[in-house]
């Protein structure tokens, strides 16, 4: 069993805490969903001593830097899973970043056609990853959700159609997303296909109790 510590979009103050080793004893894996500073991410790692995999979100465009001043580019430690396959704890986890392109030029924004080649050059690794060891894929991290799943209707919040084509054929046993912010204390966990995809939005922790899960094929 896995126990697994997702965060999006807000540093949540029990978290980012001195306390916080004593609140979560056992944590084994953080899952960035994007719009998180890289201090806080690195103070999970270090606090909790556990291995993060994160994306970007569309507002991680400005230089980052810490309290001494130092630029931070990305989260020392952490691996950035955008557009990879990384195995962990027995799990293996893919990423996409950013969402819907709403300005020209800004990094980690994509139009859907822009989204869809990133799709297009992930999902035959994970098909043939299938195909060579008889699983499907874990938990695909997002910050972006999927289009009429939890997204909003300004262009800003709008999901992807081409994530649905991409949980029909990942299969992950989880999809899990930022950047749509609730404030109702009601969790967003919706069913699709073979997959619960859940707004992790601030924080989420869950335990992963199927590693060995078989592909259907």
């Amino acid at each position: 069993m896995t126990k697994i510590l997702a965060v999006s979009d807000k540093v949540v103050p029990h978290l980012y805490d001195s306390d916080v080793r004593q609140r979560l004893p056992r944590i084994d894996l953080i899952l960035g969903c994007g719009d998180l500073p890289f201090y806080y991410l690195e103070f999970l790692q270090s606090a909790l001593d556990a291995q993060v995999l994160y994306v970007h979100g569309n507002h991680d465009q400005k230089p980052q830097f810490t309290a001494d001043g130092r630029v931070l580019r990305d989260v020392q430690g952490g691996i950035d899973v955008h557009g990879r396959i990384v195995t962990t704890h027995g799990l293996a986890i893919a990423g996409l970043e950013g969402s819907m392109r709403y300005r020209p030029g800004d990094r980690y924004m994509y139009s859907e056609g822009e989204m869809r080649r990133q799709v297009g050059r992930l999902l035959p690794r994970i098909v043939f990853r299938r195909l060579l060891r008889k699983r499907n894929l874990d938990i695909l991290i997002t910050h972006s959700p999927v289009k009429d799943i939890h997204d909003l209707k300004d262009l800003p919040h709008t999901g992807f159609k081409v994530f649905r084509t991409f949980l029909k054929i990942a299969r992950p046993k989880y999809m899990l997303h930022g950047h749509v912010h609730h404030y109702d204390q009601v969790r967003q966990r919706t069913e699709f296909e073979q997959t619960e995809i859940i707004n992790v939005y601030p924080s989420y922790l869950f335990d992963y109790d199927d590693p060995e899960r078989i592909s259907t094929d």
